[in-house]
């Protein structure tokens, strides 16, 4: 059972402890390194994987295929969770929710490590998926709830650099134990490490004050999905998920296959090469991850989500139509394009809680945050096909995905601007 502090009715409900809030930031931080394990362990394992679990059947093409397939099912999970377990958020508490979460995609990672077939890694990177996509609407739903409005653009951008770094850690731990296809199932069982922290997250970390105080006879007679859809907040919602969803996307379906294309290109001669690449990207994310959210805070919600779409698609086509994998300035571009595209990631761990009441903030997060994976399921699946009909031609289709980007200078003049607006 979490610690929590005595639940408040009134309009303002105590604080934590400046000790507490160190506690809440530090653990969500750690969390959301492992989560972004999770994410960047199939880009630079997938080949491995597929090489090792084909045999004599593999070939370039079904390589790729296989990694959006992967991506694809971890997304869909992702999305699931995210809204699920995000609703358990609003209902039993961040803090269990999260740890909750943590334990899932821990768990079924470590479990890749026994993975015999395709089909049986597939199932799991779904399952990984799930606490995925739950851990974030509730750990950035509890770190803005238990920190001031004056700090939170300074501790969303640190929350999604954890996601980030732990992208970069996995880079870097790759390039001193290469994952190859005679030696890949380690880097599951080391993703099985975070158990822990879920387990002292459900019986020791401290509850959101502000949920705490939502709880009574109105609250529960609240359906936080039905209010999401209500006439009240049902724009508000629509237009989350659009600014969720093209990020998403490009992420997944554009900026992601520049890691299967240096594996190719560079080959087994150059076998670090790939998580020397995932670790410019990293590293660029990292410092986009934190900045997005002071450019928000600096440029105003709107002006900062246009000229980051635009950044993106710039440097996206750039990445796969003016260099290519071995090339002197391919991880520079990398990098760059790893810090500009991730900006949207810090604006969204600002912007997302502003929209929506503390009643339904976990759900209304995870909901518009994770819709998106639902898209870039389907659109790295299509990415897949578009990948196999260009005969395995990696630039071309991260090209081709880059263009989602071009809608987010569009959809933003939509969104609400919360740039004064309290939480």
């Amino acid at each position: 059972m979490p610690k929590v502090v005595e639940a408040s009715h009134q309009a303002n409900p105590p604080s934590l402890s400046a000790r507490n809030q160190t506690l809440v930031l530090v653990v969500a931080f750690a969390a959301l390194v492992f989560d972004g394990v999770e994410l960047g362990l199939m880009p630079v394992a997938s080949l491995s994987v597929s090489q090792s679990l084909l045999g004599d059947a593999y070939t370039p093409t079904l390589g790729g295929d296989w990694f959006a397939r992967f991506t694809a099912s971890l997304m869909l999970g992702a999305a699931i969770g995210g809204i699920a377990l995000g609703s358990l958020g609003d209902r039993i508490g961040r803090t269990r929710a999260m740890g909750i979460s943590i334990l899932f995609y821990s768990v079924f990672a470590a479990m890749g490590a026994w993975a015999q077939t395709q089909e049986q890694m597939l199932v799991l990177r779904f399952l990984v998926g799930l606490g995925v996509g739950g851990l974030w609407p509730n750990g950035i739903a509890l770190v803005a709830e238990c920190w001031p409005s004056a700090k939170r653009p300074f501790v969303s951008g640190a929350m999604m650099a954890g996601l980030n770094t732990g992208i970069l850690l996995l880079s870097q731990l790759a390039r001193v134990w290469p994952v190859t296809a005679e030696s890949w199932r380690w880097i599951f069982y080391m993703a099985g490490a975070p158990v822990f922290l879920g387990l002292f997250v459900l019986v020791a970390l401290p509850e959101s004050p502000r949920w705490l105080a939502t709880l009574g006879g109105s609250r529960a007679r609240s359906t936080p999905l039905r209010e999401l859809f209500s006439p009240g907040l049902i724009r508000i919602t629509l237009v989350a998920i659009a600014v969720s969803a093209i990020p998403m996307i490009g992420a997944w379906s554009a900026s992601k296959w520049m890691i299967p294309w240096a594996d190719q290109v560079a080959g087994k001669e150059h076998g670090s090469y790939k998580a020397i690449t995932q670790g410019y990207w990293a590293l660029g994310a990292v410092i986009g991850s934190f900045a997005g959210a002071q450019l928000a805070s600096w440029l105003g919600r709107r002006r900062s989500y246009a000229w980051i779409s635009f950044g993106a698609v710039t440097l996206t086509w750039a990445m796969f139509l003016l260099t290519a994998p071995l090339r002197s300035e391919f991880h520079a571009i990398v990098f760059a394009q790893g810090m500009v595209s991730t900006l949207f990631f810090g604006w969204l761990a600002l912007y997302l809680p502003e929209l929506f009441p503390t009643r339904v903030r976990a759900t209304g997060s995870g909901l518009a945050y994770n819709s998106g994976r639902f898209a870039t399921a389907v659109g790295v699946l299509l990415a897949g096909f578009l990948f196999a009909s260009l005969g395995g031609n990696y630039s071309r289709v991260g090209a081709l995905c880059a263009l989602v980007y071009v809608l987010g200078l569009v959809v933003i003049w939509f969104a609400p601007d919360t740039r004064s607006s309290e939480l």
